[in-house]
């Protein structure tokens, strides 16, 4: 079964939206496996946006993601990966589409609710910065 890594960054548990993402993906068939509420220390978030690290906005968003709890968890499922990401949408709030996660609850490009991988692999990496033990 293909597995997926997702994290309500700080607006989306600030803003109390964690049972309405977590809703959507059930309703979707999806199976949370691991899950967990903390607050990120920055090691574990520059490891995990390392490949933007010689990008102008990578101060930007790892600050972002150290304001507040995040909620990491990893999904399992048929095609986890690609829906997710349909399901999240676009990270430009004027370009996600009504019904998808950012779409609906996101209003920035830095604040933007949700992570989702991109591919099998980086869920593979990104589970294993999260979820090492």
């Amino acid at each position: 079964m293909e597995r997926s890594f997702v994290m309500i960054k700080p607006d989306g548990v600030e803003r109390r939206l964690i049972g309405e993402i977590i809703s959507r993906f059930e309703k979707k068939g999806f199976k949370i496996v691991q899950g967990k509420i903390v607050t990120a220390d920055i090691v574990t978030v520059e490891k995990h946006y390392e490949e933007h690290k010689d990008k102008p906005f990578f101060s930007k968003l790892v600050d972002y993601i150290l304001e507040g709890p995040v909620m990491p968890m990893v999904l399992e499922g048929e095609n986890v990966v690609e829906i997710i990401r349909l399901m999240v949408g676009n990270k430009e709030p004027r370009l996600a589409a009504p019904g998808t996660i950012r779409g609906d609850f996101s209003h920035s490009v830095t604040k933007n609710i949700i992570h989702a991988s991109d591919s099998i692999e980086s869920a593979e990496r990104e589970i294993r910065i999260w979820f090492a033990e």
